[in-house]
């Protein structure tokens, strides 16, 4: 099943009557389909993050098309596209973006309450997915007193908590120590098991790139090549430094 779809999607920053231009994304078309877990890589500049802003409904492209489900959500207005980013899609971020007033209950909770649910209905939500994520122990607790791993999967029960249709993961282990960062990743690769959760990762480290099972790497805000993981995990990764090789990437 599709979960989105972009047509011709370009980006251009600057105004037709300004003298400078910059075209940050160039035709991207692709899908995504549900259950996948996709990794986007590619030097500075490249474009990840203008493509992450679009699909995360942050940022409308200036041309061509995205499609999620039967909707156009290129066509919404600003409180058509606030409730669309609400219900379908879930956001981790690199900084975790973590509200420093709340608790982690309250963060976690926030997107639900945001939709208006009954306060049973948020209780019983969120009593399942710290569970699941490790965190209980820890809700009633401020971000600036656990560790980063457990803001990380605060952030990513937050964004859980609705059931996104994708979730949308921005450098999600850049923070992160070695083994906080490979807890992340396998806490993804569980998430993406077995909640069968779409995830789009953008991310610039090699090791991380290897949980996914496509890569999609731009260059110049075009789509320059793309990998699929086989059985070998290795192989895999060592046709990731390969391609990012080529392209430059950090």
């Amino acid at each position: 099943m599709q979960v989105l779809k972009l047509i011709n999607i370009g980006k251009v920053y600057g105004s037709k009557k300004s003298i400078k231009q910059y075209m940050a994304l160039k035709n991207i078309s692709f899908e995504v389909m549900e259950g996948e877990f996709i990794g986007v890589m590619g030097p500075s500049g490249s474009g990840k993050t203008t493509l992450l802003n679009i699909l995360g409904s942050i940022d409308k492209p200036t041309t061509g098309r995205l499609i999620m489900g039967d909707k156009d959500i290129t066509s919404l207005n600003k409180k058509q596209l606030a409730k669309h980013r609400i219900e379908n899609i879930g956001f981790i971020f690199q900084d975790y973006n973590l509200l420093e007033t709340m608790t982690l209950k309250e963060n976690i909770i926030l997107p639900l309450a945001l939709s208006g649910h009954k306060p049973g209905v948020m209780e019983d939500k969120l009593k399942k997915i710290s569970k699941n994520m490790g965190i209980t122990k820890v809700l009633g607790k401020y971000p600036y007193e656990v560790s980063g791993g457990e803001q990380q999967r605060a952030a990513a029960c937050r964004a859980l908590i609705t059931n996104p249709k994708i979730i949308l993961a921005d450098e999600p282990t850049g923070n992160l120590d070695s083994k906080s960062g490979k807890d992340l990743l396998e806490l993804l690769s569980f998430i993406n098991n077995e909640y069968k959760t779409t995830i789009l990762m953008v991310t610039h480290d090699v090791f991380a790139a290897s949980y996914c099972e496509k890569i999609m790497f731009i260059r110049d805000g075009e789509i320059y090549n793309e990998l699929y993981a086989g059985n070998n995990k290795k192989e895999f990764f060592d046709s990731i430094i390969d391609v990012m090789s080529v392209l430059g990437g950090e």
